[in-house]
């Protein structure tokens, strides 16, 4: 038997962590070596995400009709928002030493994924996995525990920003989907 988790214990689970300076450090250094290759790899992480979770698609009407990887990353429009995804990424991981930066720039992408594009917040929380799925396997041989627990804190960074953002404006979801099942544990008793 399974209880789903109240609203209140998955915020509790959300809650980010702050970043050690050791950590910072850890996190730039590899993001530095990532964004060498901006769009390349940008491309990867859409392509992924959406090959997995095709229901992150119904957002994009330029390319939610893809199922074929490579025409999805031969597509302007989709490349275009890789660069968009790397930039906001790249302007959170060069300002980790700044808070009110980082909070400024996931604010922004909160607001206008909800207010414009509708997104529902969870999609932020699939793609921070499939980046920090990509991150793994490009440093497969140079990805310590302490730099995975680095990239962890800063997916929980992430997404409690932008999450924040999302209360801020008032934000209810718009569609229920049942594609994304509700965060689980296995209950204690029978």
């Amino acid at each position: 038997m399974e209880k789903v988790l109240g609203e209140m214990e998955i915020e509790r689970r959300e809650r980010s962590e702050e970043l050690s300076e050791a950590e910072r450090k850890t996190v730039q250094a590899t993001w530095a070596r990532l964004y060498a290759n901006c769009e390349d790899v940008g491309v990867a992480i859409l392509v992924r995400f959406f090959v997995n979770f095709p229901s992150g698609k119904q957002y994009f009407s330029q390319f939610k009709h893809m199922v074929d990887p490579l025409e999805m990353e031969r597509s302007p429009q989709l490349r275009k928002h890789a660069c968009r995804v790397m930039g906001a990424l790249n302007t959170v991981v060069e300002n980790l030493h700044d808070p009110d930066k980082v909070s400024s720039v996931l604010a922004l992408v909160g607001k206008a994924h909800a207010l414009k594009h509708k997104v529902e917040p969870v999609y932020f929380k699939i793609l921070s996995g499939v980046i920090l799925e990509v991150v793994a396997e490009e440093f497969a041989n140079d990805f310590p525990p302490e730099t995975q627990r680095a990239w962890a804190k800063l997916r929980g960074l992430i997404y409690s920003h932008v999450t924040a953002a999302y209360k801020e404006v008032g934000w209810v979801q718009q569609v229920p989907n049942a594609t994304i099942p509700p965060a689980t544990v296995p209950s204690s008793g029978p």
